[in-house]
C-alpha cells in the first residue's frame, strides 16, 4: 500500500529529509552482497566492498550509556571486513554529542550536506528541454550499465565500486526506485534517481558529465523525476545537496531545512 505524506509543515519536511534515505538503504536487504542490521536504535548496511558509499550507518537513536558500545560493535564489523564505513547524522540523531563521540573513535568529519525539500505543487510542468537531451528510464541491463558508467565517472569511483552498484541496482524494487538516464546524440551524459519512501519522493545521484554541464541538464534531470512523483500523487520532494549542486536545486524550487552530517572511518593502512 502506497503511503503519501499529506501534512506539510517544517517539522514534517525535516522528518522526510531524514527518513526517505532510511527506506532507500533498506533496499540493500535484498542484495546478497550486503548485510543490513536494522534495529530500533540504529541501522547499518555493510559489505566486503571497500567503499564508504556502500557501507553506511544511519538512523541513530541511541541512549548515552549505550552509544560507545554500539559504535565499537559497528567498528568491529567494519574492521573484520577491512572496509571503510560512513555514518550519517541529522536533526533527530541521538545522543546530541554523537558526532564528538564518533571522532573519539577514529571517525573523520567528512562535511555536511544540505537537507532540502520542495512542495511538488510548486514544480513547473512546462520545463524547457536542454538542446538535444533525451531522458529514459534505465531498466535494461545495457541502460543500467550506462547509468553506472556516468555515476562512476562523475564521482570518480573505482571500477569495483561501479560494478558493485550495478549489481545492487538489479535487486532494487523497480516500483520504489527509478533510475533516469539522460543522453545527447545517443551518448549518456547525465543521471538521476527517484526513491519513494517515508511518504515522500527522494532525489538522489543527480550527476552530469563535465563536458555537458552549464546547459540546464542537472536541473532538468532533477525536475523530471519530481514531475513523475507529482503524477503519482506525492506532495513532497526531498534531497541532500552538495555545495556544488545547491544552486541548481534552489532554481528548481528546493529550500534548505536542515543539515546532514557525514563521518567516515577507514581501516589503518599497514
Amino acid at each position: 500500500m502506497k503511503v503519501i505524506t499529506q501534512k506539510i509543515t517544517t517539522e514534517s519536511l525535516i522528518t522526510a529529509i531524514e527518513e526517505n534515505i532510511f527506506s532507500l538503504i533498506s533496499q540493500m536487504k535484498k542484495w546478497p552482497q550486503a548485510a543490513v542490521h536494522d534495529f530500533p536504535e540504529v541501522m547499518w548496511a555493510i559489505t566486503d566492498i571497500p567503499s564508504p558509499l556502500i557501507n553506511i550507518v544511519l538512523r541513530a537513536r541511541l541512549k548515552p550509556d549505550q552509544t560507545d558500545e554500539t559504535i565499537q560493535t559497528i567498528l568491529a564489523d567494519a574492521k573484520n571486513r577491512n572496509v571503510p564505513i560512513m555514518w550519517w547524522t541529522g536533526p533527530a540523531t541521538e545522543p546530541v554529542d554523537l558526532e564528538a563521540r564518533l571522532v573519539k573513535h577514529g571517525f573523520i568529519n567528512a562535511g555536511q550536506s544540505d537537507g532540502m525539500a520542495v512542495e511538488l505543487s510548486n514544480i513547473k510542468e512546462d520545463i524547457p528541454t536542454p538542446g538535444g537531451l533525451t531522458v529514459e528510464l534505465a531498466e535494461s541491463k545495457e541502460s543500467i550499465k550506462q547509468w553506472c558508467k556516468v555515476f562512476g565517472a562523475v564521482f570518480e569511483l573505482s571500477d569495483f565500486v561501479t560494478d558493485a552498484y550495478y549489481d545492487f541496482i538489479n535487486y532494487i524494487d523497480s516500483d520504489k526506485v527509478l533510475s533516469y538516464l539522460g543522453k545527447v546524440d545517443n551518448e549518456p551524459v547525465a543521471i538521476s534517481q527517484l526513491a519513494f519512501g517515508a511518504g515522500v519522493a527522494g532525489i538522489y545521484s543527480v550527476a552530469t558529465l563535465p563536458e555537458a554541464r552549464r546547459q540546464g541538464i542537472g536541473a532538468f534531470m532533477t525536475s523530471i523525476p519530481l514531475l513523475e512523483a507529482k503524477k503519482q500523487g506525492y506532495k513532497i520532494g526531498i534531497l541532500h545537496a552538495s555545495e556544488m549542486g545547491i544552486g541548481v536545486y534552489r532554481g528548481v524550487g528546493f529550500q534548505e531545512y536542515c543539515k546532514i552530517g557525514l563521518h567516515i572511518w577507514s581501516p589503518k593502512e599497514t
